[in-house]
């Protein structure tokens, strides 16, 4: 029975791929900020990062238990976007002779391709195929995929007009923003439960890039203490684009002024897909058209 092996495995993404390449060859270290309960820290011990014969050091977490690695660059191709590493210490060695680790990216239209290959020699024939293993680099592929395609964008705005007035309106009277903002809310209905209230489900008619859209949205949060309401986008124009979308706005009094926060939180369906700085745009200048409305009625 050969002790030899080799483990091949495909994942498509909908990150870059020339990003993908990059961080394996120069930025291994950024990893552990991607995917931190499954690498802790990679440190280049010899040479320099993106180098063929710098040593990496990497710890991370295999089968429930801390481990190390400790790696060698043996190959670096820029077309096949390819690098190499073969194990030279660490835990892994215990139960292999050798170890060697390639990764590379394939673009094949919009998505991108990583291909892991395994390749290995037993110590004995006792040792299993590194299944595991395998599992391990397609989660942590998976990990800063997610990474590339989620985002956050925070605004803050100043507003004249009362904090509470104001938070009041997205907490219990959002369908009266159509009446404060015509040109940019045409009208917002309650579709489940009751105004207000967590779970209620709220339907969005709105203008964004010139164009007549919908949004489906539940209402995650409430804090009274901090004048905050998180809505969940759960139909709409929106999902067309993104996995995932949240919007949150809160208030903070500032003596005279009063501070409005706007957090939005998304996952991408594909890189293509821009940051959504013009739905921020939207959501700032509905704001201060509440804010006028409300200076027009003292």
């Amino acid at each position: 029975m050969s002790l030899e092996g080799k483990l091949v495995s495909e994942i498509n993404i909908k990150s870059c791929g020339d990003v993908f390449h990059e961080i394996f060859r120069y930025r291994p270290h950024h990893i552990s900020s991607m995917s931190p309960d499954k690498v802790q820290n990679v440190e280049v011990h010899e040479g320099e990062w993106g180098t063929v014969g710098s040593v990496i050091f990497w710890n991370f977490i295999h089968d429930g238990k801390e481990k190390v690695a400790k790696e060698v660059i043996e190959e670096i191709d820029e077309e096949k976007k390819l690098v190499k590493f073969k194990v030279i210490g660490g835990d892994i060695l215990e139960a292999y002779k050798s170890f060697y680790f390639t990764v590379h990216v394939e673009t094949k239209g919009e998505d991108n391709l990583v291909t892991w290959i395994l390749e290995y020699e037993k110590l004995n024939p006792d040792v299993p195929d590194p299944h595991t293993l395998m599992e391990f680099c397609l989660n942590v592929t998976k990990d800063i995929e997610t990474h590339h395609l989620t985002g956050k964008l925070v605004s803050e705005i100043e507003i004249k007009s009362c904090g509470d007035v104001f938070h009041e309106i997205f907490r219990y009277r959002p369908h009266h923003i159509s009446s404060m903002s015509p040109d940019k809310v045409q009208n917002v209905e309650v579709h489940e439960g009751e105004w207000g209230t967590v779970g209620s489900v709220i339907f969005w008619n709105f203008i964004h890039d010139g164009k007549e859209k919908v949004a489906k949205e539940i209402i995650e949060a409430i804090d009274e203490e901090k004048k905050l309401v998180k809505f969940k986008v759960i139909g709409g124009d929106l999902l067309e684009a993104y996995n995932s979308f949240y919007f949150t706005v809160h208030v903070e009094t500032k003596g005279i002024n009063n501070l409005v926060t706007w957090i939005l939180e998304y996952e991408k369906k594909h890189k293509n897909v821009p940051d959504p700085h013009t739905l921020m745009e939207l959501c700032l200048n509905v704001t201060k058209d509440i804010e006028t409305h409300h200076i027009k009625d003292t």
